[in-house]
This record gives structure tokens, sequence and C-alpha cells, in this order.
């Protein structure tokens, strides 16, 4: 147990709770302790009986049985692994800006969530992280099942199209993508490519919260460089195992 205290501690600040809040509530919901009526997202409750954590509890909260728990253990995979690499890699030593994202594609899934009627936000806000992430690095090489080897930008629409293969079903990973694309956009794509203004600014009263940190090794808002035509090489430290694959030398799923 005190190792896995050990590892609980080495994730970075909000990725941690996320991922901690993420199991706890599951399991609250899933053993009875609270009702999980009560933790999904529905707008009769929400606006009319002021249940205002409804859409906090729809982020953290996900049905567990015996057919969704592969589902939720692949999602607490992409999570912890995604949401720790933007933290730690492209926000590192600006807590504020990286919290600021989430903020922002979180207040997203709500508002899509009241809209389309999707109840529970797990999804769609995890594949909003991965999207990012897969952005700022589009051209790292990952390998998906058998052997099938892809540029990261692809990742979000192959999870997508393998999700809507094997249960038919993938408005939530749409909604994730969208989101993704959308905060990107705003905040790298448009004011860097475009020469249109910066639209997403940090709040300044998140900076006095959360302030920035020396030693950070990369700039917030600046996008990494591509590598150059013709001699890709695989980033050792952006890659994982997904379903047993291979880690290493390449990034895996």
């Amino acid at each position: 147990m005190s190792d896995i205290g050990d590892w609980f501690k080495t994730i970075p600040v909000f990725t941690r709770y996320w991922f901690g809040s993420t199991i706890a509530l599951t399991l609250i919901g899933r053993f009875g302790i609270i009702s999980p009526y009560s933790l999904i997202l529905l707008y009769e409750p929400l606006f009319k009986k002021f249940q205002i954590w409804r859409p906090l509890s729809a982020l953290l909260f996900y049905p567990l049985s015996p057919q969704t728990g592969f589902h939720f253990l692949i999602n607490l995979y992409f999570l912890y692994n995604y949401s720790k690499r933007l933290e730690e890699d492209h926000f590192t030593g600006r807590p504020a800006d990286y919290l600021f994202m989430l903020i922002f594609n979180w207040i997203c899934c709500v508002i899509a969530g009241l809209v389309i009627g999707m109840p529970l936000l797990m999804d769609a806000m995890i594949l909003s992280v991965l999207y990012v992430w897969c952005q700022l690095n589009k051209d790292t090489i990952v390998t998906f099942w058998f052997g099938t080897r892809f540029k990261a930008m692809y990742l979000p629409w192959i999870l997508f199209g393998f999700n809507m293969i094997l249960n038919g079903m993938g408005l939530s990973e749409l909604m994730g993508i969208i989101i993704g694309h959308a905060y990107f956009f705003l905040k790298f794509k448009y004011p860097q490519e475009l020469g249109g203004p910066v639209l997403l600014n940090t709040p300044l009263f998140f900076k006095q919260w959360f302030p920035d940190q020396l030693g950070g090794v990369r700039t917030f808002g600046t996008a990494p460089r591509r590598p150059e035509t013709g001699n890709l090489r695989v980033n050792r430290n952006a890659g994982g195992s997904f379903f047993g694959g291979e880690t290493g030398d390449k990034d895996t799923f």
C-alpha cells in the first residue's frame, strides 16, 4: 500500500485529483452509498431543483457493470496517460494554464451534454484532453492493434471509429473531438497560424491561485515543432501500452 501511495503522489496535481476523484465517486455510486441517478447530468434536476453538483459528478462518475467495467478501465488508462503527459510536458511549470484548459473543456462538455442529452461526461472529457495531446504531438508514430502504425493525429478518430463498430455508439467521443479541437484551434492554430487574436487567455486570478513555477522547459501557447520530413523519430517518453501492447521505442496502444 505504501508503494501505491508513493506512486499516487508522483502524479501531477490536477491529474492526480481528477484520477483519484473519478475512482472514488464511481465506487461510491457502484456500492450505492449515493444513488447513481443523483450523479448524472439531467436538465430538470439541475435547473429546477438546483442540484448544482451534477455537472461535476457527471464528469467523475461512470456506472460500473460487467458490460462497462472494461471500458471504465480503458478510460482510466487514457485519463492517467494523456492528462499526465500534458500537465508534465506542455504545461510544465504553468499549473494555472492547465487548469484553465480543463475547465474550458469541462464547461463545453456540460453545455454539449445538456443540449444533446448526454448524461455522462467522462468519455467526452477524456477524449478532448487526448485530442489536444495528439495535436501537439501529431507526428509521433503510434502503434495500434495488430501492429498498425500511424501518426498520433489520427488516434482520436480511430478510437471514435472503434467505439462505433464495437458498441454502436460514438456521440460522446465525437463531442470530445469537437471540444478538443475548439480549444486547440482557439489557443494555438488561430492566433499562430492564421494571425488572429488570442481568444483563450488564462484569467489573472488563476495565476494568483496557482502561480507559474520556475524551471519549466516549454512555453505555454507554443506548439512543438514538427520533426523533419523523412526523418521521423519516435518519442520514447510519449508512449504507453494499450491492451498489453509493446512499450519502448514506439508509442503503443
